[in-house]
Parts: C-alpha cells; sequence; structure tokens
C-alpha cells in the first residue's frame, strides 16, 4: 500500500505536540523570570517549533550559574535581543555569557518612557526591586492609566519600534544558534516580538493569544498580592485594571491591538511584510529554519 508521506508527517506533528501542555513550555529557571519556550507549538499547517530554539523572558540581571548553563546546555544559545530602554539596561544590565552575542533594541516609545521616568532626577536608578512600588504608586495617576491601555498601539503604531522589531525578526533568522529576547518582565515588549516570530512562523490567533496570556500564570502571585495592596489603599476598578495590566498583561487590551492591526493592514502578517519590513520570503525561510 502508498504511504501517504504528508499526511504521515502531519500525524507525527500532532502527536509530537499534543502530549505537551502550555505549562510544558514554563521554563524552570532559577532566577529569570517569565521564562518559557516557543517549542512545540502546533502551527496552521501542521508543522510545530522545534524544541530548544526560541526563548522569551524576563531581563537576564539575575541569571544564575545554573540558569546560563541550560541556556547554553539546552538551547545552545548564540543571540540575546534586549528590548528594554537606557535606565532599564543601566539599572540591571544583561549577565554576559561566553559567546552570546547581546542586542540592545528599546521598542518603547519615548512618551511611554517620559511618564515612567518622570519625577526623577536621575533615570538610572530604576531598580527591578522598586518596581512594585512605582506601580502602586502610578495606579493612582490618571495619565498613567490612560497610558496602560495605550501601551499596546503604541508600541505596534510606532515607526522607530516596528524598524527595531523587523530587525529583530531579521536576526532571529540569521542567529547561529538559539535566540532569548526579553525586556524588563518578559511579558509587554517581549509579548509582542513573540507574537511576531509566532504570526512569521504560521501560527494561528488562538495560539498567539495564549502564548501571551501566559504571562498571567507567572505574575499571578505578584499581581494579586499588589491588587491587595491597592484595595487597601482605596483603590478601585480602574487601579486595580491597571495593575491587571502593568503587573500581569492585558489580553483584551492585547487582542484589540490585533484587531487594529487587522483593519489597517488586513492581517497580522501583512503587518510584518508593510510595517517592519520581514518580507514573505523572509517568512517563509523562518519557518523552513524552526519548524518540523
Amino acid at each position: 500500500m502508498k504511504t501517504d508521506h504528508k499526511l504521515l508527517f502531519l500525524l507525527i506533528a500532532m502527536l509530537t505536540s499534543c502530549h505537551h501542555t502550555p505549562k510544558d513550555r514554563i521554563l524552570p529557571f532559577e532566577r529569570i523570570e517569565n521564562g518559557r519556550e516557543l517549542g512545540g507549538l502546533m502551527m496552521q499547517d501542521g508543522r510545530s517549533i522545534r524544541w530548544g530554539k526560541l526563548v522569551r523572558s524576563g531581563n537576564l540581571s539575575l541569571a544564575s550559574d545554573r540558569d546560563v548553563a541550560m541556556l547554553k546546555d539546552r538551547f545552545q544559545l548564540s543571540d540575546v535581543y534586549d528590548f528594554r530602554f537606557d535606565a532599564e539596561v543601566a539599572a540591571d544590565p544583561d549577565r554576559p555569557m561566553d559567546g552570546v552575542t547581546i542586542t540592545r533594541l528599546s521598542t518603547l516609545p519615548q512618551a511611554f518612557i517620559d511618564v515612567f521616568t518622570s519625577g526623577r532626577t536621575d533615570t538610572t536608578q530604576i531598580q527591578s526591586a522598586s518596581i512594585l512600588e512605582t506601580l502602586a504608586k502610578y495606579a493612582f495617576v490618571p495619565k498613567a492609566q490612560e497610558m496602560a491601555d495605550k501601551l499596546y498601539p503604541g508600541i505596534v503604531m510606532d515607526t522607530l519600534s516596528q524598524r527595531l522589531y523587523g530587525e529583530f525578526l531579521r536576526g532571529v533568522l540569521n542567529a547561529r544558534g538559539g535566540v532569548l529576547w526579553h525586556c524588563s518582565q518578559g511579558k509587554d515588549r517581549a509579548g509582542w516580538a513573540a507574537a511576531f516570530v509566532l504570526a512569521a512562523l504560521g501560527a494561528d490567533r488562538k495560539t498567539i493569544v495564549e502564548d501571551f496570556s501566559l504571562s498571567n500564570v507567572s505574575y499571578a502571585p505578584a499581581v494579586e498580592a499588589l491588587s491587595a495592596r491597592i484595595s487597601q489603599m482605596g483603590g478601585g476598578e480602574k487601579e486595580l485594571a491597571f495593575i491587571r495590566a502593568m503587573v500581569g498583561v492585558s489580553v483584551e487590551n492585547f487582542e484589540s491591538t490585533l484587531d487594529l492591526i487587522d483593519a489597517r493592514y488586513g492581517s497580522l502578517n501583512a503587518y510584518l511584510e508593510k510595517a517592519l519590513g520581514f518580507s514573505a520570503e523572509e517568512q517563509a525561510a523562518l519557518q523552513s529554519k524552526f519548524l518540523f
């Protein structure tokens, strides 16, 4: 009997992916927050992302020796992309790793940086330990609440951010080994980077949204603790929504921004081409490199 190789290929890909849950992709780092890989996710054509190639996380400033060993041994890490702005990097520089190139691409529009650093005489003194304190204060500031709602559209429609995300995608395509990308918490700027990678690889919207929403699993304890504090301080739904969005992620805002992209560009893949300059040919090459 003649074997239908295409059908066999699809069945193998499905079996490889179905034994893994989203939480299987959350990495057991000691000191790196919100780390997970994209391996095992199935694309619309039935192929899956290769394991041990693509990683997203929070910043690497506190990475332990064990964390570094995992990245180098399990992922053969060659490239790191850091989406933070200057003051964030100055406060918590990534831990250097032999043989790993760190590329900085600040994808947060300046208007949002100005809100975050307003009132500080020395913005290099932003410390990770004080981020929650800062967010608790800003939860009660109407301008900050407004900016939180505008964060995702601001990122994806900013022309400089678009150019830098396009540079990032080409970097992933040309990487000689595994690639990790991050921002401070690995959820918003890094989350959009993951969405762009997944779209280029052929993921459907459901898969992209599910990956984005996993940051709420990582940060659930922090969201719960800070929400309780905000309530004690007299905060209402606006303040709590700010905390849910800024400590975790707002899936509602993410999906509405995907709708905005669809309305303006026709699809997320068209956005990659027209806004990020990452062509259909480059998307196909990325698929050849990272899918099986």
